[in-house]
């Protein structure tokens, strides 16, 4: 989650104290460890099967005979108010190669792995971190065509197997009715950033969830999000944030303007703070938090070969 949302389970473990922490805990602190802290799968992937690259890669691009992408560094401003983005073009004439992949091939809250090594675990060509599901246990997770929760909750972004994209409210559907529709995959985070051509009004004060360890996700932050272009035509951008004079990071307006400049008719906010990753040929493209590190994560998006 961005870092104003959540706390990441990792901080979590050393609030707690660690093991040795563990003994003589409270009731409300044992409720704590066991909800943000402790992993509990619900299930394993259906489809663990791992791609092989069959295209051909340069330093910020690769090509298929179904997909191809390229990566670009976007740097605006200087100072307190540079701003320094990535932006992955992808276009493909299958939209399954757009997959989704969790940590450690498990389904469950608080099971997290680097995004380089769940990429690494797929032979993936590029990847973005995801949604974090694994913090909740509402929402609806459709993943590779496949029901793992259901459980509307919130305004949720579905990806369908035609390469078209569309914001759609959880509440008011099912799982089932979704792939039953075409659905290859679901997020569950949000806010929706463009809709129809245009910013959606009032994204600056959307709160995401309200349980234990959330806060605002206002301001100028770390972000990722997914867009389309038109179906078959994405568009995936991580902005670092909170390093002075590198990046601070981007407003939720500011987000769907990026998209806006590059054609999106629709757009969608994932995860973000220090968890926002993009990474290309099993190397990190961005900077994190201006430290250079990954951090743990439930879930990514990819691209496979």
């Amino acid at each position: 989650m961005s870092d104003s949302v959540l706390a990441k389970p990792v901080s979590r473990r050393l609030l707690f104290g660690g093991a040795a922490g563990v003994l003589g805990l409270g009731g409300t602190t044992a409720w704590a460890l066991n909800r943000y802290v402790i992993e509990h799968v619900e299930g394993t992937v259906t489809d663990a099967t791992a791609a092989i690259a069959q295209g051909t890669s340069t330093a910020n691009s690769y090509t298929s005979a179904s997909t191809s992408l390229t990566i670009e560094k976007v740097s605006t401003g200087s100072g307190s108010d540079a701003v320094t983005y990535f932006v992955a073009d992808i276009t493909s004439t299958d939209a399954t190669m757009i997959r989704s992949a969790f940590a450690k091939d498990s389904f469950g809250t608080n099971i997290i792995d680097y995004p380089s090594s769940i990429a690494a675990n797929k032979n993936a060509v590029l990847a973005i971190n995801g949604d974090y599901y694994g913090f909740r246990d509402t929402g609806i997770v459709v993943r590779n065509g496949v029901k793992y929760r259901d459980d509307g909750a919130r305004q949720g972004l579905a990806l369908y197997r035609d390469g078209s994209m569309a914001l759609y409210d959880e509440t008011a559907t099912s799982a089932d009715v979704l792939i039953a529709d075409g659905v290859f995959h679901t997020l569950s985070f949000g806010p929706g950033l463009v809709e129809n051509g245009k910013a959606i009004a009032g994204i600056d004060s959307v709160e995401i969830d309200t349980n234990f360890g959330n806060h605002s996700i206002q301001g100028a932050q770390p972000r990722t999000a997914v867009g389309m272009i038109e179906p078959g035509h994405f568009l995936w951008i991580v902005v670092d944030g909170r390093s002075n004079g590198y990046s601070r990071g981007v407003t939720m307006t500011e987000l769907a303007q990026l998209f806006l400049d590059r054609g999106a008719a629709v757009a969608y906010n994932l995860d973000g703070g220090g968890s926002s990753a993009m990474v290309f040929n099993d190397a990190l493209v961005n900077n994190p938090l201006g430290r250079g590190k990954e951090r743990g994560t439930s879930d990514i998006l990819y691209v496979a070969g």
